[in-house]
């Protein structure tokens, strides 16, 4: 090796991990003072040491000789017998053996979607976006969602970008289908999750039974608002609630009071087909959870005024939204229709317990500021 080439770590030596290098320049003189053997330095008398200290100093450098040290960054101290929290190594590691667990055992794993990139415009297809740690899952379109039966002479990959577009913000399951721990990237596939969870819960045991059965309230995830209702999972398979069936109470734009995201539960009305393809499920909100109109008997008498809030105006009359999250429904006022939020005093001319039906009549009308 040259006098002035840098000394290099043998190949066989491997570097410590989080481990930094720093170059120190160490003089060179003719004579090394660690030639001397200990015992002959020991049997030096102390003018002798000065005196070769001296020489050695005055002697000129011939060289200069680099050395790379690598050091390594000191251990995290824990306040126990062992450590509790996790490095920035330690999640990273952590959520790369997630991934390929996922891979090689077919685990199920949740994320949010977090963005939708390429489609119309662009060359590359659609895909939903979710970030596991510092990894980024890609989930083409025709693995995230399942193209309708009518596209309504629409082009197909059209539709189903607008279809992932309506999931944003929404909470999806998945199997990882192949990582690059290189560029922290991975690629998953949600239909093939969604037909797991479905052999699952859906898949009769030996005794005939379902894990989810009709008559169950079951918890839902919100994955899509249109207008007209929800889509919502329900351990693999998505399905729609409409308007009538999210709330006893009258409701116009599901968007108002849902969003993707969202956990809601669910009563579960009926389950068709066997095999895991071909399961199909029919769901509602509002019977998941208490009639209000039972409660509404003894809350309120006929005869009696209560305030409210016009909640729809319709062709079969007004609802004014009562305490109690039940509507009541009032002939149109001889002053005019009144808009929605206005607030409203109704006489209670009926309770119906059968029908769900409270109606009325508008004494007083006081319109939103």
């Amino acid at each position: 090796m040259h006098e002035n080439e840098p000394q290099q770590f043998p190949a066989s030596q491997t570097e410590p991990e989080n481990a930094s290098q720093t170059e120190f320049y160490i003089p060179q003189t003719e004579s090394d003072p660690d030639e001397d053997s200990l015992e002959d330095f020991q049997n030096d008398s102390e003018a002798d040491v000065a005196a070769q200290k001296q020489t050695r100093s005055d002697t000129p450098v011939r060289a200069s000789h680099r050395v790379t040290v690598t050091q390594r960054n000191p251990d995290v101290i824990p306040i126990g017998l062992t450590r509790t929290v996790q490095t920035d190594a330690d999640k990273d590691r952590s959520d790369l053996l997630d991934l390929l667990e996922s891979q090689r055992g077919k685990r199920i794993l949740a994320g949010i979607i977090q963005g939708v990139e390429g489609g119309p415009g662009t060359e590359e297809v659609s895909r939903a976006v979710i970030y596991h740690g510092d990894y980024r899952v890609a989930i083409p379109a025709e693995m995230a969602v399942s193209p309708p039966e009518d596209s309504r002479g629409r082009d197909a990959s059209d539709v189903m970008h607008q279809m992932l577009t309506r999931r944003l913000g929404a909470e999806v399951d998945y199997i990882v289908k192949a990582v690059d721990p290189k560029y922290h990237v991975a690629v998953g596939n949600r239909l093939e999750a969604m037909m797991a969870k479905r052999s699952l819960y859906y898949t009769r045991n030996r005794d005939g039974n379902r894990r989810v059965r009709a008559g169950a309230c079951a918890e839902a995830r919100v994955v899509s608002v249109i207008r007209p209702g929800i889509f919502v999972d329900i351990f693999g398979v998505e399905t729609f609630v409409p308007l009538a069936e999210l709330s006893y109470q009258r409701m116009m734009d599901a968007t108002t009071a849902f969003q993707p995201g969202q956990r809601v539960l669910v009563r579960i009305l009926r389950i068709q087909g066997q095999r895991p393809s071909e399961i199909t499920v029919e769901a509602s909100v509002k019977q998941a959870g208490e009639n209000p109109y039972e409660k509404a008997v003894r809350k309120y008498s006929v005869g009696n005024r209560y305030v409210g809030t016009v909640s729809m105006v319709n062709t079969t009359g007004v609802f004014v939204a009562l305490d109690g999250g039940i509507d009541c429904l009032c002939n149109y006022p001889r002053r005019g229709r009144p808009p929605r939020g206005a607030c409203a005093t109704v006489k209670i001319l009926g309770i119906s317990q059968d029908t769900n039906r409270i109606w009325g009549v508008i004494t007083h009308i006081a319109l939103p500021q």
